[in-house]
């Protein structure tokens, strides 16, 4: 719900996707949130709570998998205001015939929540770690068959400063961010 260029961060997010994506769903902690959500993103957005009491990005993940019609869902966070919509189409025309496409850095590292999963064997996968009780995104993505990585470095043709990963954690990043929308407005 924070503010970016007086717009709630989820709202820059949905934005994105509007042409994308069939299907819209928002995953909050609480009744609370989801009230509040639901009043800022309209009625085409299903607002969710968690199915778990326990908070985390997987229980998050398959809450909407559990609700999701599509054979495909593109999950990302809402503190990623500045998401490129062409990386999302290309993420999501790489995953015909996979069970997920995630990017991934140089070192190793992994974009788990910023990517495209084939539905139903990623709800399975989150399920099968759940019950394990492994609550990050890795333990389901390393259950998953058929998972193509694309490189950071293959994104950057998109968005050559991959401000799609760009996350708002910190005061200062808001303001960091505010300070790249500007520019990025001014290029348009």
């Amino acid at each position: 719900m924070l503010l970016l260029a007086n717009k709630p961060l989820i709202k820059h997010v949905l934005n994105v996707i509007n042409d994308v994506v069939e299907e819209k769903i928002v995953v909050v902690s609480s009744k609370v949130q989801a009230e509040k959500f639901a009043r800022v993103v309209g009625p085409d957005v299903n607002v969710l709570v968690d199915l778990n009491d326990v908070q985390s990005p997987l229980v998050g993940a398959l809450t909407g998998f559990e609700k999701a019609h599509g054979e495909y869902s593109l999950l990302l966070p809402c503190d990623t205001p500045l998401v490129s919509k062409d990386v999302l189409l290309f993420l999501l025309e790489l995953c015909i015939s996979r069970n997920a496409v995630i990017p991934r850095w140089p070192n190793g590292y992994i974009e788990p929540l910023q990517a495209v999963y084939c539905t139903k064997p990623a709800r399975e996968a989150a399920k099968k770690a759940l019950s394990e009780g492994k609550l990050n995104m890795r333990s389901m993505v390393d259950r998953l068959q058929g998972v193509r990585y694309v490189s950071t470095l293959v994104l950057q043709q998109l968005d050559p400063k991959l401000r799609t990963f760009f996350n708002i954690n910190t005061p200062l990043d808001l303001k960091k961010a505010e300070l790249m929308l500007k520019r990025m407005e001014r290029k348009v």
